[in-house]
């Protein structure tokens, strides 16, 4: 069969390459398919009808992943935030993991690195980060709860090394005092009561904005509840908030991790370290949406005085 460019098929159909760029992305052109970043559209391939406007109901970011996730669908946005987020993240916290490497477990659900030692825990972390990152696109509009983020947790760490250790709780708060960047945490006694009063806190306010989703995020990092993995859940988290109140999400690249940790560090200062940090990485991610022809919210993540 034959394939066509997307300027060749916007030509035929008479409408702009975003548009077919955008059909393609939401799976309503059967045998497109995308190699690097070129659609290539099967040449017997129908323009899809337009939905009648009455019926039609905004396409957010949330519903294009669930289908894309859904759907199996490759070369989406789906796609693209399974493999950025999960290489990133786990990236950060030492896995020696590349993000082609990444790529290749997720799209063929095997390892495949050829003479190559690696830690097994990397590869085992990497697989149940994707499926922490269905979890948070599946329940986005859930409230956040404990039971939430240690489910989240028991996920990423189901099956290492460390779920076998008495010492290290999976999916509970930990029982050892641990610090992070130097910085003394909660001790393990305190970790319940300070969890309730930072969700209770976080979940008075009926919509929450992007600085509230970093406030959050600090808070939970200087608590660090958990033996390990402590970072990943808190980023999945950001990312599923952003998800629910229709704020553009954001990835944090492994290489900007010192600006991050920065942030974390001098919040109290300067809230304007991981703002702004946060808000480049949420570009980045708009770009992605832009490419892929998705509409967001455009309003401006507002600055702390």
């Amino acid at each position: 069969m034959l394939y066509f460019s997307v300027t060749e098929i916007a030509q035929k159909w008479n409408v702009s390459e975003r548009s077919v760029r955008n059909y393609c992305a939401q799976g309503r052109v059967p045998g497109a398919f995308i190699t690097g970043k070129t659609w290539n559209v099967p040449e017997n391939a129908e323009k899809p009808e337009r939905t009648n406007k009455k019926k039609k109901q905004p396409i957010t970011l949330l519903g294009i992943l669930r289908e894309q996730k859904a759907s199996q669908y490759t070369g989406g946005i789906y796609h693209k935030t399974q493999i950025d987020l999960t290489y990133n993240s786990n990236r950060m916290e030492g896995s020696c993991l590349t993000h082609e490497q990444t790529r290749y477990i997720f799209e063929t659900n095997t390892i495949g690195m050829g003479n190559e030692a690696i830690n097994v825990d990397d590869v085992i972390e990497t697989a149940n980060h994707f499926r922490c990152v269905d979890m948070i696109i599946n329940d986005a509009k859930a409230a956040l709860t404990e039971k939430f983020i240690k489910e989240l947790h028991l996920i990423l760490k189901n099956g290492t090394s460390n779920s076998r250790k008495d010492r290290f709780a999976v999916g509970e708060y930990k029982k050892l005092p641990n610090e992070v960047g130097g910085v003394n945490t909660a001790l393990p006694e305190e970790v319940a009561d300070r969890m309730k009063a930072l969700l209770a806190e976080y979940n008075a306010k009926k919509e929450k904005s992007f600085a509230d989703i970093l406030d959050f995020h600090v808070k939970l990092e200087r608590i660090h509840p958990f033996q390990d993995g402590n970072g990943r859940v808190g980023r999945l988290i950001m990312f599923k908030e952003c998800l629910k109140y229709d704020i553009v999400p954001f990835i944090i690249e492994d290489s900007l991790k010192m600006f991050y940790y920065r942030g974390l560090k001098e919040w109290d200062k300067e809230k304007g370290y991981l703002t702004d940090m946060c808000m480049a990485a949420q570009d980045k991610y708009k770009a992605y949406l832009n490419y892929f022809g998705i509409e967001y919210n455009h309003g401006k993540a507002e600055h702390y005085e």
